[in-house]
């Protein structure tokens, strides 16, 4: 088994790991470059077949491909098998970016376009940019990461600004309040940072509002 703390066993000396690390990228820009129009959606590895969640993810990307996108996950189990699941099911591109870890995350059978990846900051470029939208289920830490790193490179003018859809009224009303209450009234946002996300329910809806600001 390769040693988990990469980023930690980074040591003097061992500098040969940034032709890997460079490799990954190529790797990632060979299989990605003309995927054409597409949207990451994000959500818990843990979730069930069957449950509300695994079932709207299934719906919201077999909605994206039937109006020209393709579907990036992170190729792993839960929302994002579903959603690999209804891309592929409707006949579009349905890519997984698997990253190799020592527990939870095995890649799934759905994802028709597949890449491994050892590092995580690799595999997050590669998220945002080949999306044209990021598209949020409920999850966790990992989901949460993703938000708030898009969302940090939006409102930092790094990359041009997407579409951020939060989808879960009911599971993400907590947070959005939490960061309207200790972050906005406290003048840690500005009221133009906490607009860039978005909470959209309807799967229909969803790609309506993807496709009216990227034009698709």
């Amino acid at each position: 088994m390769e040693k988990q703390f990469l980023i930690d066993d980074f040591k003097m000396g061992e500098s040969w790991r940034l032709f890997k690390i460079l490799g990954e990228f190529v790797e990632g820009v060979e299989v990605l470059h003309d995927i054409g129009p597409a949207v990451s959606i994000f959500g818990s590895a843990r979730s069930k077949p069957g449950a509300p969640e695994y079932i709207k993810a299934e719906e919201i990307a077999a909605l994206f491909v039937k109006n020209n996108f393709a579907v990036i996950t992170g190729g792993g189990g839960g929302v994002m098998e579903a959603a690999n699941k209804g891309a592929a099911e409707a006949g579009g591109t349905s890519v997984g970016m698997n990253i190799i870890l020592p527990f939870e995350q095995k890649p799934n059978k759905y994802s028709n376009v597949n890449i491994e990846f050892n590092y995580f900051f690799i595999r997050k470029v590669m998220f945002v940019k080949y999306a044209l939208a990021y598209i949020i289920m409920p999850g966790g830490f990992g989901t949460l990461d993703e938000l708030f790193e898009a969302v940090t490179l939006i409102q930092t003018h790094r990359i041009k600004p997407l579409p951020v859809i939060l989808v879960g009224k009911d599971y993400w009303t907590g947070l959005l309040d939490w960061i309207k209450t200790c972050l906005l009234d406290e003048k840690r946002l500005s009221p133009e940072d906490f607009d860039i996300l978005q909470v959209i329910d309807d799967p229909k809806e969803i790609v309506k509002a993807v496709k009216k600001i990227v034009m698709v």
